[in-house]
């Protein structure tokens, strides 16, 4: 970075202007007690006021009343301004009260300062072990060469079982207390970093809705344009670095049995004897749990992405359509205006003016009609080989049939694809069953559609011939 581009964020940075703040102590006071400490999002005005009373009231008590005169709520209205931007403030649907949250600059300012204060032990060994761990992975997972691979997967091999060999002989080596502290300590590190990029996210996602409802307001060509730009900006979120890195995430924490991993694990932590003095020990076995509010929350404004372009359009075609009637009445009044006013001078030409001629000889004679006989008997028809069948071949897709089918494979796994549900139950009603299986997953919170993944579907006709059909990777999940 350059001098003009560290001065631009010094003048419209908005973890710059905290910091250079008169009220930054006390703002940032409040985000730690509200926020960071207590890893808590979505906070009410009210509980938030409250919050920031109990601490005016004793910065007051210290510093005299004069020191921060005013109520409250100003101090969050001005902190959620958008010249600030320091706090989010938004409403939930249906609700009447407003709701805070910090924003991603705001969350960056708190980690720097609290990373002022010093630590008295630092971790480094387990810094580099990751590093390690990190730089292995992307080797090894690059490598391309077959014998490479297996040569690498042999030397671990060999590796655990000499392992393996001297924990039998009882030659068992366990971390010591120094080994122990620091991996703990980076653990709670990473945490709480993986919850203030949640904050970051979320907030590339509302950009990103926010040039789309920029772009369909501005718009001025076709509406076929317009969708085509809209679908393109949608699959651009989707398949973007920001997207898959989080989606890949979201379907590794929706995983009962990684899931389930990750609970023992860090109830065993909790009982490890190096770290019994440890004071935020027993705040690790939720890790998990404060994962999932912010991720359902990210999760819900990437919905809310196709909802506000739905909403949009169909603003956009109202406004549209009321045009149109705006022009077709003022045609009308237009026409009404001028209905008695005859034009002057010549309206309307004739190209080949003709004047057709009927000549009375022209005309023919008069002829009677002739009668006509009519047979009226009714003959009996032989329905006998009409085939009424196809009155009541009609059939209907139950949906829930195939909710049945789906939650008796999840019964026994996790998770499963489209795949593996129709080879448990087959399909019997051909490709009206894979439409509706479809639309279950498109309103379930818990079933994802990749389209850069295709499986194969196979059914049977009644008359024995196979049909197959090639469909978007559906994967359905157990609800937790």
């Amino acid at each position: 970075m350059d001098y003009y581009a560290i001065n631009a964020l010094r003048e419209n940075h908005a973890g710059w202007s905290l910091l250079r703040a008169q009220n930054a102590p006390l703002a940032v006071c409040l985000f730690m007690t509200a926020f960071t400490g207590p890893n808590q999002r979505n906070i009410g005005r009210q509980q938030l006021i409250d919050i920031l009373d109990d601490l005016l009231f004793g910065l007051r008590d210290s510093f005299g009343e004069d020191r921060f005169p005013r109520p409250a709520s100003e101090y969050l209205d001005e902190w959620a301004a958008p010249e600030r931007a320091w706090l989010r403030k938004y409403y939930l649907p249906g609700q009447d009260e407003p709701r805070y949250d910090l924003t991603a600059a705001s969350e960056d300012v708190v980690r720097w300062v609290e990373s002022l204060r010093g630590r008295d032990f630092v971790a480094t060994q387990s810094r580099l072990t990751s590093i390690f761990a990190v730089l292995k992975t992307l080797v090894q997972q690059s490598e391309t060469d077959p014998e490479v691979r297996l040569a690498e997967l042999a030397r671990q091999r060999d590796g655990i079982d000499a392992e393996m060999e001297r924990i039998r002989t009882g030659n068992v080596r366990v971390m010591s207390a120094p080994e122990a502290l620091d991996h703990f300590q980076q653990l709670t590190t990473l945490a709480k970093d993986l919850l203030s990029d949640f904050r970051e996210v979320e907030q590339n996602f509302r950009r990103l809705d926010r040039q789309v409802r920029e772009q369909i307001a501005t718009w001025d060509g076709s509406q076929g344009e317009l969708l085509a730009s809209i679908f393109a900006n949608q699959q651009d979120i989707t398949s973007s670095l920001q997207g898959r890195t989080f989606q890949g995430f979201w379907d590794y924490l929706m995983s009962p049995q990684l899931r389930t991993e990750l609970r023992d694990l860090l109830e065993r932590a909790t009982k490890i004897e190096a770290l019994a003095n440890v004071e935020s020990l027993q705040s690790v076995t939720t890790l998990h749990q404060d994962w999932l509010p912010a991720v359902e929350q990210t999760q819900g404004t990437v919905r809310q992405l196709s909802q506000q372009m739905r909403r949009l359009l169909d603003d956009k075609v109202f406004l549209e359509n009321k045009r149109i009637m705006q022009l077709v009445r003022s045609v009308e009044s237009g026409a009404l205006g001028l209905r008695g006013q005859v034009p002057p001078g010549i309206f309307a030409e004739i190209a080949a003016p003709t004047v057709d001629v009927s000549l009375p000889f022209e005309r023919p004679l008069y002829e009677p009609s002739r009668r006509t006989v009519v047979d009226d008997d009714v003959v009996t028809a032989d329905d006998g080989d009409v085939d009424a069948g196809a009155l009541f071949n009609q059939f209907h897709v139950d949906p829930d049939r195939l909710k049945a089918n789906i939650d008796a494979v999840l019964a026994d796994a996790g998770q499963a694809t489209l795949a593996e549900i129709t080879a448990a139950h087959p399909l019997s009603q051909g490709l009206a069953e894979i439409v509706a299986y479809y639309q279950l997953a498109t309103e379930s919170d818990w079933a994802s559609i990749d389209p850069s993944v295709l499986q194969q579907l196979s059914w049977t006709l009644p008359d024995g011939s196979l049909r197959e059909a090639t469909v978007d990777q559906i994967l359905f999940g157990r609800p937790a």
